[in-house]
């Protein structure tokens, strides 16, 4: 169909455009990968560096090369996480002081104690003196000064618990306590607590703590037979102090007794020892009988043996009040009970309260022996006057001192 000169031209022109194809084909990639080792290195030469590596490895097995940081293996090297610049300088840790063989192993506790003072201060007709501050007050610990870190006046209820003896010795004894016990339950207030316990071989709880005025009148009309005849007030004491131990706050016990004890399984001291260890407990003492006492006395009905008991029996009720910073009447008249139980109220509801850390710190058990003073601005004794500039004698009621705690091994 076409001559031949154009067959042979379009044979040329054929083989042209196919090693033309060709060769576009096979220079493309060239042109791109060189293109891309002039950006990020040469494909070629990192392979034979690759190479070169496998057969150093190959050819020593054991050396570890420095870029792997770690030891060689049949599968390449291992790669070992560097440290962190905080971690590559070890703490030095400081070396543990022992203590000296002949001193031993011990640990060291401090337990500085803190000591509460209630002080009341008041007139002899049992006005509360108000108005007095801090530096007003010096207390003394075994006759060392200390210094008071707290200072407080306050009026609040009270609780307290009305302890009476209720004995069939004579009538007039339990006529006496009666008369008192009513006159205390006269002078509460409706935010007090009051409990009610009687004794004679052992004590009795009549009552339970109430505020209510209505159960301490019923529980002192009980109280109109006596069994026994036996006082044993040591036992009772003891008792009633170990019952208000676990009661919270400071409490009061208004003992109404005659002080005489026939019969206790305890002795005076350890009822003493336990008076002198209660803490935030204050007794006040009333004592009966004390008229009839007199008239026995006086007529000749009453031996010395007797008259010595009696005598003893006023003072144990007068140092267990003393001791705990309280007081002990011992009223003859029934009129004087409502002014006895008005200097009570005075005193317990008014109060100053001191504390202080001791100088003595030790947890050693013993008896420290307590003394309040009420100074003015010079360090003298502090002098009280009335509306009309008159000097009035006044008394500083705080307890004589206080068992410091033993300290447990």
């Amino acid at each position: 169909m076409f001559p031949n000169t154009y067959k042979v031209n379009f044979t040329r022109l054929l083989r042209l455009t196919t090693l033309t194809l060709v060769t576009s084909l096979v220079l493309v990639p060239v042109i791109g990968l060189a293109a891309q080792t002039g950006q990020t290195g040469s494909t070629s030469s990192n392979q034979s560096q690759n190479q070169q590596s496998q057969q150093n490895q190959q050819q020593k097995p054991d050396q570890t090369p420095a870029a792997a940081g770690g030891p060689q293996g049949d599968i390449g090297p291992i790669a070992v996480p560097k440290k962190k610049p905080e971690e590559e300088k070890p703490v030095e840790k400081q070396p543990k002081i022992k203590n000296p063989e002949e001193i031993g192993n011990f640990s060291l506790r401090v337990d500085v104690p803190l000591v509460n003072v209630d002080v009341s201060v008041v007139t002899k007709d049992g006005q509360f003196i108000p108005g007095l501050k801090k530096d007003n007050f010096r207390v003394y610990e075994d006759g060392v000064p200390q210094k008071v870190a707290d200072f407080s006046q306050s009026e609040k209820p009270i609780t307290a618990v009305l302890l009476v003896e209720f004995a069939a010795t004579n009538y007039y004894f339990v006529y006496d306590m009666l008369n008192s016990a009513y006159t205390f339950a006269q002078s509460l207030k409706p935010e007090d607590y009051v409990a009610v316990i009687s004794y004679d071989m052992k004590p009795q709880i009549v009552a339970d703590f109430t505020q209510d005025k209505r159960q301490v009148y019923a529980a002192l009309n009980s109280l109109r037979i006596p069994g026994f005849s036996e006082t044993n007030l040591f036992d009772a004491l003891y008792d009633t102090i170990d019952r208000l131990e676990g009661v919270e706050g400071h409490k009061y016990i208004v003992l109404v007794s005659s002080g005489y004890d026939s019969f206790s399984k305890l002795t005076y001291d350890k009822a003493l020892k336990k008076v002198q260890g209660s803490h935030d407990i204050t007794i006040y003492a009333i004592g009966t009988g004390q008229a009839i006492r007199e008239y026995y006395d006086s007529h000749g009905y009453m031996s010395s043996l007797a008259r010595l008991d009696y005598l003893q029996a006023d003072n144990q009720m007068n140092t267990f009040a003393r001791l705990t910073g309280g007081h002990a009447w011992f009223p003859r008249f029934e009129g004087e009970l409502p002014e006895i139980f008005h200097d009570i109220n005075a005193s317990i509801r008014n109060q100053y309260t001191l504390a202080y850390h001791p100088t003595n710190p030790k947890q050693d058990g013993t008896w420290r022996k307590l003394k309040v003073e009420v100074v003015d601005e010079t360090g003298a004794p502090l002098k009280v006057q009335d509306q009309h500039k008159k000097p009035v004698k006044y008394q500083v009621l705080a307890r004589d001192g206080y068992r410091a705690k033993q300290e447990v091994e």
